[in-house]
């Protein structure tokens, strides 16, 4: 017997021992499972809401009651609402201090690398717990530029509580799909950005979303406008202990890229492998703007996640950098989404996926162009290796167009590791499993480079320890 093969039943999954803490139950309110109009009216007297709000949730409930669920995509016939807590309050008010933050939720941030983070290389940092956010806090330099950087529920009742008005789900209407009308009716937490016109937010602003209680969900909204001229790099986090029950994160992103202006929203999805991760995203990018999505997808049990870039003004631009990577267990069905709706815009997807030991990694992208978007291109290109013959990986393409004057192309590659190269490596004095493991890191390096520091390393760290005894 070969010496990695005795190490193969050793390792079943990653090593997510920095993630799967367990803080005890200690929640200082959470609602009754289930999702009812007493408990979506009881959250919003929870969260002190305006009346606007309260009658919002009402409604998005309504929405949610009359729509089936979607007939395409991943099973998620294991996730029954009538199980999952919409709200827990952890046991603490949101801080401006980490100092101030309770010891137990703060080691638990601590040991995710949050605070270190902060120190070294971010202009703010904003932690949710379950339902709420617990610590928020922007640098002094980058507020006296007038960036605003906040909680959802501060800036729903503060200042800019009518520009919070004027773009709440506007971009993600409750209408949209099911899982949207179940965030409009109990969201709670995420935060708010503004940047003003001529900004550059040179240092990234991110944001950590932790969900420790079981049988629960997660459904944060973050809505981020960054005016005329301006630039701004966020950064989102999340991840959850491994419970033997179902836990759900249904949360929105919308953004909105002024004229000009310049947007990048990295994100790394490490959820647990009982969470179903059933987020939206979506930005509306005006003349001459930009957004720029970077995505990692790892965690979960079943994924759907599709960011979609309206590019609204005359040469806005989009592009979508994605890496997925599906074990044991995992469904994770990603991609992209583009309406070229003015002319010369331009859009270019490009996603790497990996499938192993049975997972199976979709990819699935929409691009749209509309008669008025006259010379504009788009480029789709997506690439899948598997490595072994019990994952699935398949490519979902569709696209609409409406415009004889465009360039449009689509292009996808799906195979095996070479076994050439692996011998070639263990040639050169490699064991099997570290060739294997350096073919696909390099196969994943294009979207790593893409990836802020910390998680580019976690991204390797994760694709080894992934690879770990998985030959054979």
């Amino acid at each position: 017997m070969r010496a990695f093969e005795t190490e193969k039943t050793d390792v079943a999954e990653v090593d997510r021992s920095i993630y799967d803490i367990k803080d005890g139950e200690n929640a200082a309110f959470e609602v009754n499972s289930g999702l009812t109009r007493d408990i979506v009216e009881q959250i919003s007297t929870e969260k002190h809401d305006p009346e606007w709000m309260r009658e919002f949730r009402l409604k998005a409930l309504d929405t949610y009651n009359k729509m089936p669920v979607q007939n395409w995509g991943p099973s998620i016939e294991g996730l029954d609402m009538n199980n999952i807590v919409t709200y827990v309050r952890p046991n603490t008010e949101m801080r401006g201090k980490w100092d101030d933050v309770p010891e137990d939720i703060k080691n638990t941030f601590e040991r995710l690398g949050i605070p270190k983070a902060e120190r070294a290389s971010l202009a703010g940092v904003g932690a949710q717990y379950d339902s709420e956010v617990v610590y928020h806090n922007v640098k002094s330099e980058v507020a006296e530029q007038g960036v605003v950087y906040t909680d959802m529920e501060s800036a729903l009742t503060g200042p800019y509580a009518e520009m919070v008005r004027t773009h709440f789900m506007k971009l993600v209407p409750p209408t949209d799909h099911k899982f949207a009308a179940l965030h409009g009716a109990v969201w709670s937490g995420g935060s708010f950005v503004y940047v003003p016109a001529g900004v550059h937010v040179e240092i990234p602003l991110q944001s950590y979303f932790r969900l420790n209680a079981k049988g629960a969900g997660q459904f944060e909204h973050t809505l981020i406008i960054v005016d005329k001229g301006a630039y701004l790099h966020f950064i989102e986090g999340c991840s959850a202990p491994k419970y033997n029950v179902a836990n759900l994160h249904a949360g929105c992103v919308e953004i909105y890229v002024g004229e000009n202006a310049r947007v990048r929203y990295s994100t790394i999805e490490n959820w647990s492998k009982n969470m179903y991760n059933l987020n939206t995203k979506r930005a509306k990018v005006e003349k001459g703007g930009t957004i720029e999505w970077v995505s990692g997808s790892f965690g979960s049990h079943t994924s759907c996640l599709y960011p979609m870039s309206i590019l609204a003004g005359e040469g806005a631009r989009m592009e979508f950098t994605g890496i997925t990577f599906a074990g044991a267990g995992q469904d994770l069905d990603t991609g992209a989404k583009v309406v070229h709706a003015a002319p010369g815009t331009s859009s270019h997807i490009t996603t790497k996926s990996i499938a192993r030991d049975g997972g199976i990694s979709n990819f699935r992208s929409s691009v749209t162009v509309l008669p008025n978007a006259k010379n504009s291109k788009s480029a789709v290109s997506c690439e899948s290796l598997m490595l072994d013959d019990r994952s699935r990986s398949d490519t979902i393409p569709e696209m609409d167009i409406r415009c004889d004057a465009v360039d449009v192309g689509h292009e996808a590659k799906i195979g095996r590791i070479s076994e050439e190269a692996v011998f070639y490596l263990m040639s050169r004095g490699l064991s099997e499993e570290d060739a294997r493991a350096l073919i696909v890191g390099g196969f994943a390096e294009p979207i790593a480079k893409e990836l802020p520091v910390e998680y580019a390393v976690e991204m390797n760290n994760l694709i080894h320890l992934e690879m770990k005894g998985s030959i054979g």
